[in-house]
């Protein structure tokens, strides 16, 4: 299992809180209790997973950009892409689970004997699995494999001895190394750009799994602020989030982060355990999985009467927000995104660059399989903004030793601009 940093600091703040509450058991007001997500009910019934001709249609295209760059094979270790690809959903870990894609023919799954039955249960492509017994080296079984694809074909110019083999950017290194050793010192080469130009553009059977997932978010949100309570810590708030995403049908990876008070001005979180209280400002992040596509969406609102300050700042970060989807035209740098929401909140006398008060973070990231992955809005990105490519809008400002106000909501680009997964919040008081 893979910690982000979001559930790190999670652990550590319900491992707080446990503390702290048991050294105060016998003093103080009683802990509200925290209601059951009775009444929701799963949102999930219309979800149709990929299909295995989507996921051969893809193979196919990477396939053929291979082909055109020379490249013998492209390795891809478990994870989104082996996903992406394959449709075997798997982990990593010490034992090694991995795809050699030839730039033609079959795939070669690569894996532990005792294990692949379950990967030859979830394989939705044409391919060989290829088992590896615990006492047997599965980089030698790897190289082979690789060796394989190069001369096993006599015609393609990407089967040349000379031709590289490229390696997806989430593979581990001791993978990369081993195999490159026992294939004789056989080049390798970066494989993201191969594997971008298949992920980047969403199909729209992917941004309909999207949809789904960005809808149950937003109603767990929903039911979240209808059932706060004075008194809550934060990882009360989490648990009523998580349990409301689960029981509309949010699977999965999922994650569920609340910030409160000063700690909202920390973007991913503080472990300092706080409490509801009058006048808290709430930050709410967290998004769920269906059918392996992501979604992230963030809210804030202030538990009480706002304060003029707090309304000028919520009102600023949808302002921000509004320029984010005003900005996006097609072909255009997506960089250039991030840029213009400086400009304005700049012009406003926040912090320039990415210092604080202000924007210390990229305005949003791409989304799909991963809950961030390319391309990025930051100002150094020139990737051109195509129809398909899905984001995050989330430009918060922070203001250290107070608090912070994000906005997040998920769009992808259509040939007519920018397209909503949800409306961007009201209000702070309307926040959903």
């Amino acid at each position: 299992m893979t910690l982000s940093r979001r559930s790190v600091l999670g652990v550590a703040a319900a491992a707080a809180a446990v503390s702290v509450s048991t050294a105060k058991a016998n003093v103080g007001p009683a802990v509200p209790k925290r209601p059951r997500p009775i009444g929701l009910k799963p949102m999930t019934a219309d979800a149709k997973p990929i299909t295995a001709e989507e996921r051969q249609a893809r193979l196919a295209k990477v396939q053929g950009l291979m082909q055109e760059k020379k490249i013998a094979a492209l390795l891809v270790e478990s994870g989104s892409t082996l996903e992406y690809f394959t449709g075997i959903h798997w982990w990593t870990s010490e034992r090694v689970t991995a795809a050699v894609i030839p730039a033609s023919g079959p795939v070669i799954i690569v894996t532990p004997f005792f294990e692949s039955p379950s990967i030859r249960e979830m394989l939705q492509v044409p391919g060989e699995i290829r088992p590896w017994q615990e006492d047997e080296n599965p980089f030698e079984l790897i190289a082979q494999s690789v060796n394989g694809a190069v001369l096993g074909a006599a015609n393609g110019s990407a089967r040349g001895s000379d031709s590289a083999l490229a390696v997806d950017a989430n593979t581990r290194f001791f993978i990369v190394d081993a195999v490159t050793k026992a294939a004789g010192g056989r080049a390798t080469v970066p494989g993201s750009e191969l594997v971008r130009a298949c992920r980047m553009v969403k199909s729209p059977a992917e941004l309909a799994l999207m949809q789904i997932a960005n809808n149950i978010t937003l109603e767990a949100i929903r039911y979240v602020h209808g059932n706060v309570q004075l008194g809550m810590q934060t990882a009360d708030v989490s648990k009523l989030l998580s349990d409301a995403t689960a029981a509309l049908g949010g699977g999965g990876f999922d994650f569920a982060l609340c910030l409160l008070n000063e700690a909202s001005a920390f973007p991913h979180g503080s472990k300092v355990v706080q409490t509801v209280r009058e006048g808290s400002v709430i930050l709410i992040d967290c998004g769920c999985t269906v059918h392996g596509y992501q979604s992230d969406i963030s809210r804030s609102w202030v538990f009480g009467e706002p304060t003029p300050r707090q309304r000028e700042v919520w009102n600023t970060v949808k302002r921000g927000q509004e320029i984010t989807l005003e900005t996006a035209k097609i072909g255009m740098p997506v960089g250039n995104i991030d840029k213009a929401v400086r400009a304005f909140y700049e012009s406003k006398g926040w912090s320039q660059n990415y210092a604080l008060p202000g924007l210390s973070h990229r305005t949003g990231h791409g989304i799909g399989m991963d809950v961030h992955e390319n391309p990025y809005l930051v100002r150094n990105d020139a990737t051109p903004l195509a129809a398909g490519m899905c984001f995050s809008d989330e430009p918060g400002l922070y203001i250290p030793g107070e608090f912070g106000i994000r906005l997040e909501d998920c769009w992808h680009m259509t040939e007519q601009g920018p397209k909503l997964f949800t409306p961007l919040a009201r209000s702070i008081d309307q926040p959903v």
